[in-house]
């Protein structure tokens, strides 16, 4: 059985614990001052927003020197990525999707940096190679972001992301000689790839300034058509909104590529939800209609389309739990709108349309349940999943004789399934085979009470035969924002972990999905403190419950889920050993001033709002780091790349905790180069995993066991 064990007392001395706090490079400090309704709020470090200059780039050198000679000392680091080599190496597949006859998927060998795309003639035919995105770039850190072959199969639009970077290129292969067309499309960001007829519509924003693509303000979004065989330049500009710049427009077409229907979003301004049209192909009326005229807080997006020519439309009009309707754009007004499947007490996650039926995706305390019903509602059963788990797929289009899907949950890999429509029958397709015993381990759902005495849901794995001693080395893990469920999940990454007696535990905070639009609502805007008291009292369950304790315990998220991190260490370090806040949205004051940002006040509000200013001061990370405060052994992660949440806020924040803390934990910054959001191959994620884990454990006075 494998065993944790302490590190010796000299070796923990040769990493600083002994000799007092690291010595981080020297952070210039600017006279920098902010006002916001009558408060006066520093910030020094504004300078290193400037990502791309000499000084900023000299400080992000200096600074993973320190963190990397650092990660480089812990003797079982190694250990520990030849061990997440070894699990990652496996066959996996995506699910696929049909075109023609022909069926496409997504294969990795087990250790490619990108999958690869193939086809496949029926389910016995040969297979071909489609495109192999590890040889687009020397590094292999080009991206295969979306494929979508024309109807006819004729042709594929495909994109592509470099080095992590949100934005992307289209190009255009032709799928008899499988070679590319001269067509290359610039710009493209938030955006579909629609097929209709001999083109297919796309959204992209005007081109940056040179030198300013990580920075661009991402305004006015547009919506344009290329035909194939064209350049970019003769595109045909089909929608945009000038004097709002701030929206998103997104154009899809129905299966038979008669309708084209238009979304239009406005979170700049706060609204969480969309408007809608369609545009009739057969109509000489060449302009899009109203379904929706305008933008408000509820979503409306079509699954589909009837053979009488309606719109099945999933929304949450009315219904925090959604729903599935129709409109009939041939009705006489106001009787345009009639229900299919009505909310119930339970969150409809998600509704498919594929071969004349209905697929319904229901979140059950975090569990998915799927329903089958009729294009006019009437329920047709329920497919049979192996337990409770995370379920995706049910995608494809009008005529499709088959379906897949796939489920997975923290112990059991990715298995594909294939659903007959016609039957109702679901048989196995494709199972990995991995190097690792998923009965070793067991996952349990816990219900823990917040702060004000709201009922809480958190999955807990560890190994079968734990004991509870308080002893046990814990990751936590949390998002809880932008109405995003946080459902079980298949990871590689976590075997390690729970090898070795680790436990993992997810909490399902408010602010996202679990219970619908309700519990969405009751973490956002001035009710964000909801989420980090969820956090916390998820940490003082694990610690009271002796699965773990203070000295044993890590918390971890990214992205808003960074933001979480920064919040809650802040709020009450005392219960971390360490700390790891990645890609974190960690100033709330100016967040919505880069890129993509000022689309999230939408979820958070803005400090240009003096109401909503009280409460972002109040709990943004950046801004409430304090002196004197213990705080918990600290890695930062985040990338040169990432133009979604710009890496300012991880160096701002990381330059202030290394000012102000003076403690003997260490607080570091790991800056990964030529990523983004995440890390934008396989080596690169397998390395920050084992670094996750080296800095954790190290710090929590455990080290690794090779033995069993």
């Amino acid at each position: 059985m494998i065993k944790w064990f302490s590190l010796p007392a000299v070796l923990l001395c040769s990493m600083h614990f002994c000799f007092g706090q690291l010595q981080y490079p020297p952070t210039k400090k600017i006279d920098q001052v902010d006002h916001y309704h009558g408060n006066a709020v520093s910030d020094p470090y504004r300078w290193l927003e400037n990502d791309t200059s000499e000084e900023t780039k000299n400080w992000v050198a200096k600074q993973n020197e320190v963190t990397f000679k650092y990660l480089e000392a812990i003797p079982f680091r190694e250990n520990i990525k030849k061990r997440l080599l070894d699990l990652y190496n496996y066959e996996r597949y995506s699910i696929p999707f049909q075109n023609n006859g022909y069926y496409y998927y997504y294969k990795n060998n087990g250790l490619q940096n990108q999958s690869v795309l193939y086809r496949q003639k029926g389910f016995n035919g040969a297979v071909e190679e489609i495109l192999d995105p590890n040889i687009l770039s020397s590094d292999a850190t080009t991206q295969l972001t979306q494929f979508e072959v024309s109807k006819d199969g004729r042709y594929a639009a495909y994109s592509i992301s470099r080095g992590g970077s949100d934005w992307r290129t289209i190009f255009v292969r032709d799928m008899t000689t499988m070679k590319n067309l001269a067509d290359s499309i610039a710009w493209v960001k938030s955006a579909s790839i629609e097929w209709q007829k001999n083109g297919f519509y796309y959204s992209r924003y005007p081109a940056p300034e040179k030198g300013t693509e990580l920075s661009s303000k991402n305004e006015n979004h547009q919506v344009w058509y290329h035909t194939v065989g064209t350049g970019q330049g003769e595109d045909k500009l089909v929608f945009e909104d000038p004097a709002n710049g701030q929206r998103f427009h997104d154009a899809y077409t129905s299966d038979d590529e008669r309708y084209v229907f238009l979304e239009i979003s406005d979170r700049g301004k706060g609204f969480r939800g969309n408007a809608l049209f369609y545009m009739d192909s057969q109509s000489t009326d060449k302009t899009f209609k109203p379904i929706v005229k305008e933008v408000g807080n509820f979503v409306y997006s079509v699954i589909g389309t009837t053979a009488n020519n309606t719109f099945v439309i999933f929304s949450n009009a009315d219904a925090m739990n959604n729903k599935v309707v129709s409109f009939d754009p041939a009705a006489k007004q106001g009787s345009e709108w009639s229900t299919i499947i009505p909310e119930n007490d339970n969150n409809l996650l998600s509704a498919t349309m594929v071969g004349g039926r209905l697929f319904v995706q229901y979140l059950i305390d975090v569990a998915a349940r799927v329903f089958v019903y009729s294009a006019d509602g009437k329920k047709q059963g329920e497919i049979a999943l192996p337990g409770p788990g995370n379920v995706d797929g049910l995608a494809g289009k009008d005529d499709d004789k088959y379906t897949f899907y796939s489920f997975n949950t923290f112990n059991v890999p990715t298995r594909i399934y294939r659903y007959e429509i016609a039957t109702g029958k679901s048989e196995m397709f494709r199972t990995p085979k991995t190097d690792f015993d998923p009965d070793m381990f067991e996952t349990k759902q816990e219900f823990y009470t917040s702060k004000d005495g709201t009922r809480v849901p958190m999955f807990i794995v560890h190994k079968k035969g734990l004991k509870k001693n308080g002893n046990n080395p814990t990751m936590l893990y949390g998002y809880g924002g932008f109405n995003i469920p946080m459902t079980p999940f298949f990871s590689a990454s976590l075997i390690p972990w729970l090898e070795q007696g680790g436990i993992f535990a997810m909490a399902n905070l408010r602010g996202g999905s679990e219970y619908g639009e309700k519990w969405h609502e009751a973490g956002m805007f001035e009710k964000k403190q909801n989420v980090f008291d969820d956090f916390i009292s998820a940490a003082e369950y694990l610690i009271d419950k002796k699965y773990t304790s203070p000295a044993k315990l890590a918390i971890r998220g990214g992205s808003n889920g960074g933001l979480l991190v920064g919040a809650v260490m802040n709020q009450r370090p005392e219960l971390f050993r360490v700390a790891i806040p990645e890609v974190g949205v960690m100033d709330m004051l100016r967040f919505q001033k880069f890129t993509i940002g000022w689309n999230w006040q939408a979820e958070y509000g803005s400090s240009d709002s003096a109401n909503q200013f009280n409460y972002l001061y109040a709990y943004s990370p950046l801004h409430n780091i304090r002196p004197g405060k213990n705080y918990p052994a600290t890695i930062v992660i985040t990338s040169d790349h990432d133009d979604r949440v710009v890496p300012a806020h991880s160096f701002k924040y990381t330059a202030t905790l290394q000012e102000i803390y003076k403690g003997k934990n260490p607080v570091l910054i790991r800056i990964d180069t030529n990523s983004g959001h995440g890390m934008s191959n396989m080596m690169k994620s397998i390395e920050l995993i084992a670094d996750i884990y080296s800095f954790s454990l190290y710090n929590m006075k455990q080290a690794w066991k090779k033995s069993l």
